[in-house]
This record gives structure tokens, sequence and C-alpha cells, in this order.
């Protein structure tokens, strides 16, 4: 029997910089990605913290969708508020199913009364199109950006060194709020975004695919900026209690249960997909599971599919576990191990004693306030970066 025939990789227009640069590759939702280049995983995620990192997150989906009736959309597929938003304030939201689950987590950002800025993660670009695009009324349109990337720049130096390197002055522009401007290296058109998934001030770049190793480039010139892999992306996200779509959330999880009931927005009209289970629960009824914060006091590291059990059951082996972990590793933020999980909510109070079981081993452990780190932002925001 012939072996199935696999795909290739598909890459971005940095693919050949980072080949350059030195990166350990890796496939990462159909895309050959840089996982960690020579200084390694430790060294990029401390960089970040106290520096500036470069990432590459075109492999990431982009798209406008433009319409009168465009606000109303998005009240539709999300449980966020839109009618009432500003321009120019860009949202985390996550898209809903029929049952409360979540499609997505993705930014929208309003770029105007009838036209929205959308991005969402590259392991789910052709389900959340098909189901963005069925959901679509007849006075709308929906445009891919395939012909852009998308460059993220995180850390403490980022804004000096947009200003520095790229001439592009961000000193009024809020967190979670874009504006569109143009560039020597960048072309005429560039959204920059105050954003991004470390924790630290930061933006995101979405630039014309033609012009995205022109910026690249310009900004690794800079002392500042290191490139920085997908595996320290993952664990910036996980210092921050970010969840990762597919581990710590998906189309069973409602957002009240991922403890990010803050997307429910009052000023939604309430007809958004899956309304009915998501008030249920956030008023406080039918609630099985919390996702909650983790860190280890014993010596170990416990990762995705960990079971985690009460303390007052250690040592026995017949007992049923209370919950599990889905992300979960070693923080060199904070030298030590951590994760996110979903338990039971009589077990999800913080400073709750647990046991992880690794391996036969259990390892005790304590729930934990999220984030573990201090976020950076330039001003706090009820929403997460993306």
């Amino acid at each position: 029997m012939n072996a199935p025939i696999t795909p290739p990789l598909n890459k971005t227009m940095l693919h050949a910089a980072h080949l350059d640069a030195g990166a350990k590759m890796g496939g990462f939702a159909g895309y050959d990605m840089p996982l960690y280049y020579d200084e390694g995983v430790k060294s990029e995620h401390l960089w970040t913290r106290s520096n500036t990192g470069l990432f590459d997150v075109s492999h990431m989906g982009q798209a406008i969708i433009k319409g009168d009736t465009a606000a109303d959309y998005f009240e539709k597929i999300t449980p966020s508020s839109f009618r009432s938003a500003p321009l120019n304030l860009a949202r985390y939201t996550v898209l809903t199913n029929d049952q409360g689950g979540i499609i997505d987590d993705l930014i929208i950002t309003k770029l105007a009364e009838d036209e929205f800025f959308v991005v969402f993660n590259a392991g789910c670009k052709e389900k959340d199109i098909a189901w963005m695009k069925q959901n679509l009324t007849d006075d709308l349109t929906f445009q891919e950006l395939s012909d852009r990337s998308l460059i993220a720049l995180q850390g403490a130096q980022a804004e000096a060194v947009l200003k520095d390197v790229l001439k592009i002055d961000t000193s009024d522009l809020g967190y979670m709020r874009i504006m569109a401007q143009g560039c020597l290296p960048c072309g005429n058109h560039v959204y920059v975004s105050r954003l991004g998934y470390t924790g630290e001030d930061g933006f995101e770049l979405s630039i014309p695919n033609d012009r995205a190793l022109p910026v690249w480039n310009a900004l690794m010139k800079n002392e500042h900026v290191k490139p920085i892999g997908l595996a320290a992306r993952d664990s910036l996200r996980l210092d921050m209690g970010y969840p990762l779509y597919g581990h710590d959330i998906d189309d069973s999880t409602s957002p009240i249960e991922a403890s990010i009931g803050w997307v429910v927005q009052k000023n939604n009209a309430g007809n958004f997909f899956g309304v009915a289970r998501i008030l249920a629960e956030k008023q406080g009824t039918s609630f099985m599971r919390k996702r909650v914060g983790i860190k280890l006091i014993d010596k170990g590291v416990a990762r995705e599919g960990a079971e985690i059990f009460a303390a007052s059951d250690a040592g026995n082996t017949a007992a049923s576990p209370i919950g599990i972990l889905t992300s979960g590793g070693f923080s060199p933020s904070l030298e030590m191990s951590i994760g996110m999980g979903y338990i039971s909510p009589d077990h999800a109070e913080i400073g709750h004693d647990i046991i992880v079981r690794v391996r036969g081993r259990e390892l005790k452990a304590t729930i934990t306030a999220m984030p573990f780190v201090e976020s950076k932002t330039k001003k706090a925001a009820p929403a997460k970066a993306a």
C-alpha cells in the first residue's frame, strides 16, 4: 500500500531570512516556521522580556469585511460589542458556534462604521473563513488579505525601534488601537496595531508581501532586536495565561469556562450564536469546569494532558482526576514550571492545593491567579493580545 502523500508546507515571505539567521524550522499549521534560532528558546524568551523580539506571524489569516451591517454581523458571530465601539479599536473576542463553543479566538478592529479588519489563527483559517462567509448577509463583502504579511515587534524598546528604524511614531497610539501608516521600507500602506501575544508593549505590522523582507531586514539591524521563534512565543504567552486554540480552548469550550467571560459584552444585542448556554453559564448555572492557572511546587515539568487530582488524594491510585492540564512548561521568567488547565469549580479557588500526575510521579502544585507575569502593555485594557 502506498503511503499517503503529505502536502508540502507553505512558506511565508520571510522563510529564506529565517534560514539565513540559523533558525531551526518545523511544521506548524501547514507552514514551515522558525521554532527557535541559534541562542535557543530560553534566551529568546528572556530577550523579549528585557529588550525587543521580532516575530514572523505571517501564517495567521487576515481579512477585511465591509458593509452597512458589518457591526451587526460581528455581534451575531461573536458575543462582543461593535456597534458602540470607537473607530480604530481592536477587540479580542471569539467566534462561537450554535452550542456556545469557541470556533476560534481572533482580533477584530473597527476601521470605519462599515469596515472591519480581522486577524485569525493560522490553524483555523479554512474553518473561520467558511463560517464567516456562511453567515455573511447580502450587503457584506469578505476580502481575504492573502497578499499581506504580518510581523510582530514585542518588548520594552518596540516603540523606540519603530520610530528609529521605520520613522513610525506610535507615542500617541494606545493599547488595542490601530493606525494606518506609510514608511519607506513598508510602502504606502501598513496597519500598525499596538497589541501582541507576549504581555509586553508591542506592535503587529500588516504589510504588503513584497515589503515584508525589507521591513524585517531593517528592523533586524537595530541593536535591540533579535528574531524569536514559535517556541518562545509559546512560553511567553503561557507566562501571561493566554489560551492557545486547539489546546486551552476549542469548539466545545465556552468563553465562560475558558475564563474569558469579559468578551461577552452587555452592549451586544444578545442574538449571537450559543447565547443560551453562554449567558446561563455567565449567570452561574450549568457551570462544570473552569480554566485556571497552576504553579508547580515540586520540581518537574507538567505538560498538556497531565491529570490533576485533589491534594487529599495524594497516593491514592484509584482516585478520579478533578481536571486536566491543557498547557504547561518551564517559565524562564519565573524559573519554575507553570501551566493552565480545566478543573471542577469547587477546586478552582486561588491558593487551592492540588496534585499533578506526571509519568507516575505526583507533583505538588497550587491554583494561581493569571497572568503569572505582570503585563507591560502601554495601557491596561480588558482584552488579551493576539
